[in-house]
């Protein structure tokens, strides 16, 4: 049922924020191209492009002032993406945590006991979701363990207390039955029109939690270079004990077998024999464990790796989106925001999509993480840089 969360205002606009950083990394080099799109497609629809092409002004020279603009907002995304929305995201799963998890929304399904409330065990026919108004309301109360408690009421509400630390239900026209455990000649029944339960809500107040494990998106390049260092230490670690043990083993079997002599006993020799089968299963169980930890930390490796390159790639595309924007808009000829907006999105789509499956790729190990984070960068951006050279061919 739906009712008030007790969220403040200012943890709803903190929850926005942190979640709108993530969104800022992405938006920008859209911005980028849609500002370059509208610049130079207002200039080409104007004729300043055919102008400045007379006065021996090429499209490289119009593209200079620009291009360091570009390289400028490309440094300082890296700048955020590096240092600010790492402690967003971290921020944003707390937050998000903490609200999902510790503060469960109450559920009241209309024919269904609900048991979330400790002690109580609630069942509703009818429910406004709009007003958390209740009807044909059943309540077994389980607080006092010697008597067994039955509210029933044809009216109530349902709702949080002031300081969010109780759960108040309000009913109307209802009855009380009482009964003890251990003398059921024991009953009682009270016949009431308005009636009050508190119940202990505590356990959905919200409470905000302070620190936690961070993830790889919530970790900034250098720390994420150190952890992947460590990772490769270990997995040199792991690849010299799969090494050893699989040279010492043979070893020891090889050494086992030139000592049985022909003289031996049968029983003796299958005594032997099966200490070099145990032998060979333990180096086997050992050396398949070091084997999955290998794998495990190649896939470790190459998702901080992921993270790593992707922080750069994305402030790039600033660059390859210049680069593209700048002879389509003179090619197109049209500075209007609406063919602005739709070419960049067009393209936007383009290169997140090669993003997505290049990072999908490079975590299961079918690209490498440098390759799948800067594909769409070099594939638009020779797009790109083939569209300037024929656009300046055509302008000379």
């Amino acid at each position: 049922v739906y009712k008030r969360q007790g969220l403040d205002t200012w943890l709803i606009i903190q929850l926005i924020v942190f979640n709108l950083s993530w969104m800022l990394v992405l938006v920008v080099p859209m911005s980028v191209l849609g500002a370059t799109l509208m610049a130079f497609g207002s200039l080409s629809q104007n004729n300043e492009i055919t102008i400045l092409k007379s006065s021996s002004v090429s499209i490289y020279k119009m593209m200079a002032a620009p291009f360091l603009v570009s390289i400028l907002v490309a440094v300082l995304l890296f700048l955020f993406n590096d240092k600010v929305l790492p402690d967003a995201n971290h921020q944003a799963r707390i937050l998000m945590s903490d609200i999902t998890h510790k503060k469960p929304t109450l559920s009241l399904e209309p024919g269904f006991f609900s048991q979330e409330v400790s002690n109580y065990a609630i069942l509703v026919r009818s429910i406004n979701e709009k007003s958390n108004e209740l009807s044909q309301v059943t309540i077994y109360d389980y607080t006092n363990p010697a008597s067994i408690n039955v509210v029933t009421a044809k009216r109530g509400k349902i709702y949080f207390s002031s300081d969010q630390k109780n759960l108040i239900m309000d009913l109307q026209n209802g009855e009380i039955h009482e009964s003890d455990v251990q003398d059921t000649k024991l009953y009682r029944k009270l016949i009431f029109e308005k009636h009050r339960i508190v119940m202990d809500g505590s356990q959905f107040s919200f409470h905000q939690s302070q620190g936690g494990l961070r993830g790889e998106r919530e970790l900034g390049v250098d720390t994420m270079k150190a952890i992947v260092d460590s990772i490769k230490s270990d997995k040199n670690e792991y690849y010299a004990n799969l090494v050893d043990l699989s040279n010492k083993h043979f070893l020891i079997d090889s050494t086992f077998i030139l000592d049985v002599k022909p003289n031996v006993t049968v029983d003796d020799k299958k005594l032997l024999y099966i200490r070099i089968l145990n032998k060979l299963n333990t180096a086997k169980n050992v050396m398949l464990a070091n084997s999955r930890k290998i794998e495990w930390t190649n896939r470790e490796i190459e998702k901080y790796e992921v993270e790593i390159h992707k922080k750069y790639a994305i402030p790039a595309a600033c660059i390859v989106f210049l680069l593209i924007g700048a002879p389509l808009a003179i090619m197109v000829r049209n500075g209007g925001f609406g063919v602005a907006a739709s070419i960049s999105l067009l393209f936007f789509l383009i290169y997140w999509a090669f993003l997505i499956g290049g990072e999908k790729l490079a975590e299961r190990g079918f690209l490498s993480p440098f390759l799948g984070m800067w594909a769409a960068n070099f594939l638009l951006g020779a797009v790109g840089i083939i569209l300037t050279y024929k656009t300046n061919q055509e302008t000379i």
